[in-house]
């Protein structure tokens, strides 16, 4: 959520939320969007107006009555009568225009920043460095499909017997591997003074809409039937609503991690990705969330760092990977700047996203209502950021195609090593 006063003050301010809601391919039109709210304002001080004058003679019908004067008092009530039925139907309207604003008001995007690429799609994201060299095999490269069967970590053909399409189990030293890289991210986030937290996986709609994953991904959300339930995608969502609604002390940046389940319906992607644990409907994430101060020399300073947080990860996984800044047109609703970290997937030939960061200003404090107060005492709106520390099983990937020996044997990196017993390959 964007501050409305802010967009009423400029055109400029207008024309740049639509140039952002364009370039992020949201249908809005931010014209009827200010109309909207001009009619709303005029209708809601139109209604406030035959309120005190409802109240005015209501309150002169008491004192007529007290004074034995009931004639003239009847004849008030008549005009009060008359007042209530255009006060019923001006808020009937105005209840229909605040509707179709709040509708409107939620599918405002974020700004984006002025070193933000222009683009349509991910192809046009741009590359912003590359760290670790690429594997050469003197051997016929096999895939984490092959590898995985191969060491009885991976059972995807039973995972879609049992739950379907997008499904698998992870068996053995496949659940050691998964759990290994969760806790090697989260014992790296706690010695940076991130506070660990368990979430609730399934949260209400207010929750999904405050941290603006709601309306626009309401379609990549497993809904429970009944209830007003969902299914979260990310940690991030139960991270930032812990404070909705609050006042926080933010003199130093609130940071908090979480590992959890996360769940994603992935409509759309039909026909994509089909092979392996690429894209899944049920994995696991590490994610990192700050609430600081509204300053955006602050945030893009904590953006930095939390990118780097992950580039750690990659690197104690001694795996090739490159940063990226995240076109326009890749953005999603809430995001003001975004990096992505692509790791080096042998099988594919190709960079595959691990990673993301993006940091929101205050469009989800706004829109959850997380303030604090600056210097002078006066309420603000944190900013938010968040970045995916590690996500399992796509992290599989690389890990396991990356480190293959010819023998079929996996090398495993050694920061990995303290939390597999020692172990410093798998074997067959």
């Amino acid at each position: 959520m964007l501050d409305m006063k802010w967009l009423r003050e400029r055109k400029e301010n207008q024309t740049e939320v639509q140039q952002a809601a364009d370039q992020k391919g949201i249908k809005l039109s931010v014209k009827e969007l200010m109309d909207l709210d001009e009619r709303r304002r005029s209708m809601l001080q139109e209604v406030e107006a035959l309120r005190q004058e409802r109240n005015r003679f209501t309150q002169k019908i008491s004192n007529l009555m007290r004074q034995g004067n009931r004639e003239q008092a009847e004849n008030i009530k008549q005009l009060v009568k008359e007042i209530n039925e255009r006060l019923g139907g001006q808020e009937n309207t105005l209840r229909e225009t605040d509707a179709a604003y709040i509708e409107l008001l939620a599918l405002v995007p974020n700004i984006v920043s002025p070193d933000t690429p222009v683009g349509a799609s991910d192809q046009d994201n741009i590359e912003m460095k590359k760290v670790g060299l690429l594997p050469e095999f003197e051997f016929p490269l096999r895939d984490h499909v092959e590898l995985g069967e191969m060491h009885k970590m991976i059972d995807i053909p039973r995972g879609v017997k049992t739950a379907g399409s997008r499904n698998y189990y992870l068996t053995g030293t496949g659940v050691m591997l998964h759990r290994a890289v969760q806790q090697l991210a989260l014992d790296l986030l706690v010695k940076k003074g991130f506070t660990l937290f368990d979430v609730p996986l399934m949260v209400r709609t207010e929750a999904l809409m405050n941290t603006a994953y709601f309306p626009l991904g309401r379609d990549q959300t497993f809904h429970i039937t009944d209830e007003d339930k969902w299914l979260v995608g990310t940690s991030e969502v139960p991270l930032v609503s812990y404070y909705s609604g609050e006042t926080v002390d933010v003199t130093e940046p609130l940071k908090l991690a979480a590992a959890s389940l996360c769940f994603r319906s992935e409509i759309g992607s039909a026909g994509k990705d089909v092979r392996g644990l690429y894209r899944v409907h049920q994995f696991a994430k590490v994610e990192q969330v700050i609430l600081c101060e509204a300053s955006l020399e602050l945030s893009e300073h904590l953006l930095q760092e939390i990118t780097a947080n992950a580039e750690e990860l990659l690197q104690l996984l001694e795996l090739p990977y490159r940063v990226m800044a995240v076109c326009t047109g890749d953005m999603s609703q809430k995001t003001y700047k975004q990096y992505d970290i692509e790791t080096w997937m042998p099988s594919r030939g190709a960079y595959g996203e691990t990673h993301s960061s993006s940091n929101l200003l205050d469009f989800q404090a706004r829109r959850s209502n997380i303030r604090y107060r600056d210097k002078t005492g006066a309420l603000r709106y944190c900013y938010t950021l968040n970045n995916t520390a590690v996500a399992s099983p796509r992290i599989l990937i690389p890990l396991l195609e990356n480190h293959q020996q010819e023998d079929g044997s996996i090398a495993i990196p050694a920061a990995l090593r303290p939390y597999l017993n020692g172990m410093e390959r798998l074997t067959i």
